[in-house]
């Protein structure tokens, strides 16, 4: 049985949560398929396990708020409303791409809808995020500008830079830290001397929460409180997702920093069978396999756009690298 018009509005607000996680997934699963054919060259790094924090966190936030985000972007940039063919077409490197296929995996970007990256660096958006939330505060905005950014950024020194400024001029700054524990592949305890993450932050007096990463109800209230937060003009807030990535840091990864036995620990928290579960308990009505069905050919479709795309032609490859002239 679908939702119909019957369906109470909250049920179909949790129905669409369930739908944007299945979604961000079967993106990702395609893509590691396509990747194995070779159809996806480069660097990819999946957010499986990890797509209750795209889901949830997103809607929290307006059209108009500037998002920043990591090399682990698919999700956000999907959640964020950027279309599946133009991102399928940057992960085949096309012209037709959000980012005519120069940015790949790594460097998703949509001027338009204000998702501004995609970064490879480690840490590298959250300077650009204080620079952008300054500036909305110079011109008196309430726009919050959200930086996602993994726990191995927080033993970057541009956390702390970041993190001293936007306290200490009360930026509109939402510092959100999905934390799978690993970073690339080093355990938290290995590489942070206070794995107690909302600590650090707190130390430079701002507001920090901690929330179950795998729960996606969980995400979207802690969020939504924290935006409120920053939007009301009270300063940077520090959010801590807790997760879990279910595949290695990359295609690359040997993974042998962790063990079999604990991914799939992990996997019986899985977030997506989790909320179809507490759906069911709801009685809640989910036709999944509609829902299945759907995404399936919408893959199909942003594939199909991919492959009938085209390589940026040579003579146009300098574009963009200088300054153009003007008359």
């Amino acid at each position: 049985m679908t939702p119909g018009p019957a369906t109470p509005a909250a049920d179909l607000a949790d129905i669409a949560l369930l739908r944007q996680m299945m979604r961000i997934r079967r993106f990702e699963e395609r893509c590691a398929q396509l990747y194995g054919t070779g159809q996806i060259r480069g660097f990819l790094h999946l957010s499986i396990g990890q797509e209750a924090v795209a889901a949830g966190a997103l809607p929290a936030l307006r059209d108009d708020d500037s998002v920043l985000s990591t090399y682990r972007e698919h999700g956000h940039a999907l959640a964020r409303g950027l279309p599946m063919p133009a991102l399928m077409a940057e992960m085949f490197g096309r012209q037709q791409g959000c980012c005519r296929g120069r940015g790949g995996s790594m460097h998703l970007f949509d001027v338009g809808r204000r998702f501004f990256g995609g970064n490879a660096i480690v840490a590298g958006a959250l300077p650009v995020a204080a620079g952008m939330a300054l500036a909305e505060q110079l011109r008196g905005t309430d726009r919050v500008v959200a930086c996602f950014f993994g726990e191995g950024a927080m033993a970057e020194g541009e956390f702390h830079e970041t993190a001293n400024l936007a306290a200490l001029w009360r930026l509109p700054l939402l510092l959100l830290c999905e934390n799978n524990l690993y970073a690339m592949g080093t355990a938290l305890a290995r590489s942070e001397s206070q794995t107690d993450l909302g600590e650090k932050a707190r130390s430079y007096r701002m507001e920090a929460l901690s929330v179950d990463g795998m729960d996606v109800a969980a995400v979207a209230v802690v969020t939504q409180q924290a935006v409120a937060r920053v939007r009301s003009g009270a300063g940077p807030v520090f959010v801590e997702y807790r997760t879990y990535r279910f595949r290695a840091h990359s295609m690359f990864d040997a993974e042998r920093y962790r063990s079999k036995a604990e991914v799939e620990t992990w996997k019986a928290r899985c977030p997506i069978a989790a909320w179809q579960r507490r759906l069911a308990e709801r009685g809640v009505a989910i036709d999944v396999d509609a829902i299945e069905r759907e995404l399936g050919a919408e893959l199909d479709a942003a594939v199909a756009f991919a492959e009938a795309g085209t390589l940026e032609p040579l003579e146009a490859l300098g574009r963009h690298l200088t300054a153009e002239a003007t008359p």
